[in-house]
């Protein structure tokens, strides 16, 4: 779930007057909670909890889910620019969540000053999720892919 998707979240909330709420997406499961007052205007601080799902719907619990989230690795953006997916509009995309990716291998374009940038793995292993939507902005050092390492 990208950082954009939990602000349409948190928007929600705050428009519905909701406390809490829970949603599972891509294998994650995401818990939004406001953490002051009921009734108070706006309400408190929003924590977010993101989980690893089980099959089945179910969350790892507490500490098998920080294990789990620990062994992941990222790809993170290694320049300010314009993500994409794909070498072009009707071209396939690079890579999907939960396929194995090689050491070396192309799995995105970030454009920047009118240069299309192939960002390539420097680990192997299992796409977990794509962090960033194609066409989104990017930021130096913004994480792209969580990668569970392997292979």
């Amino acid at each position: 779930m990208t950082l954009k998707e939990i602000r349409e979240l948190i928007n929600l909330m705050n428009e519905h007057g909701l406390v809490e709420l829970e949603i599972e997406r891509e294998g994650m499961k995401v818990r939004l909670r406001k953490s002051g007052p009921p009734g108070r205007e706006g309400g408190g601080p929003i924590e977010v909890q993101m989980v690893p799902a089980l099959p089945g719907g179910a969350a790892l619990p507490g500490a098998q889910a920080a294990a789990a989230l620990s062994r992941l690795t990222q790809i993170k953006s290694p320049m300010v620019g314009t993500f994409y997916r794909a070498p072009a509009p009707d071209a396939p995309v690079f890579v999907e969540a939960g396929q194995e990716i090689q050491v070396g291998q192309v799995v995105c374009i970030i454009e920047a000053m009118k240069l299309m940038n192939e960002i390539k793995a420097e680990a192997a292993g299992r796409l977990v999720e794509i962090l960033v939507e194609n066409g989104d902005p990017v930021e130096f050092g913004q994480p792209l892919f969580s990668i569970e390492p392997g292979g």
